[in-house]
């Protein structure tokens, strides 16, 4: 399958995708992860990217865009691949249409994550993150402690709520969704292949896209 996942911060985007890789070996995907791996191997795209983030800067469309071509056109993501949280804004939308004419690569569907703003609020305010950058298991307060308070599970690093993750620092992230990112929907709904879930279960989410999908 080859699916774009949209929605705010926290509405389960990253959840879903390790639910829907597990259905047929597709490849979850996002910038961050792009980004990390481009600058570990030392690429000219990730020397590129390291030298705006060493300034504080955002990455550039176009350096972003570079290294999704090189991405999408690996090995794995022959099975299939879901875009988790990319495109943000219309620009890259607009990028990435072109990106994947160019490459011959269709998508078969995108999906809106529609979670209530209450709901992503308690999501984020509660999730707590390993410090290990190695791992970066997730946890919650309330729904998903670890074992021992404050130790992940999996690693036995301090587990943490990240700077971005307070309720100020979430706020301010759905203001900027929202400003930015939500007018993708439309753009979507007009290109056809758009579906909107409202559901605050990723397993729901899950099912209705496989259903959809016929799988």
């Amino acid at each position: 399958m080859k699916i774009m996942l949209l929605g705010a911060p926290g509405a389960g985007k990253g959840t879903v995708a390790k639910l829907l890789t597990a259905l047929d070996g597709s490849i979850q995907i996002s910038t961050g992860d792009i980004l990390r791996a481009q600058v570990r191997a030392g690429s000219d795209l990730g020397k590129k990217a390291q030298e705006f983030m060493n300034a504080g800067d955002l990455v550039p469309d176009e350096v972003i865009m570079g290294m999704m071509e090189k991405r999408l056109q690996e090995p794995d993501c022959q099975k299939g691949f879901l875009l988790d949280g990319f495109p943000r804004t219309i620009p890259q939308a607009e990028q990435l249409k072109v990106l994947m004419e160019k490459i011959n690569i269709d998508l078969d569907m995108v999906v809106n994550i529609d979670v209530p703003r209450d709901v992503i609020l308690d999501r984020l305010c509660t999730r707590r993150t390993c410090n290990n950058g190695d791992c970066q298991e997730i946890y919650n307060v309330k729904s998903n402690p670890p074992k021992t308070e404050g130790i992940c599970d999996k690693c036995g690093s301090p587990v943490i709520q990240r700077d971005d993750e307070t309720e100020e620092a979430i706020t301010h992230r759905l203001e900027t969704f929202s400003e930015k990112t939500a007018p993708l929907i439309g753009y979507y709904e007009k290109e056809g292949k758009f579906i909107n879930i409202p559901c605050t279960s990723s397993d729901d989410v899950v099912n209705a896209i496989k259903e959809k999908l016929s799988l």
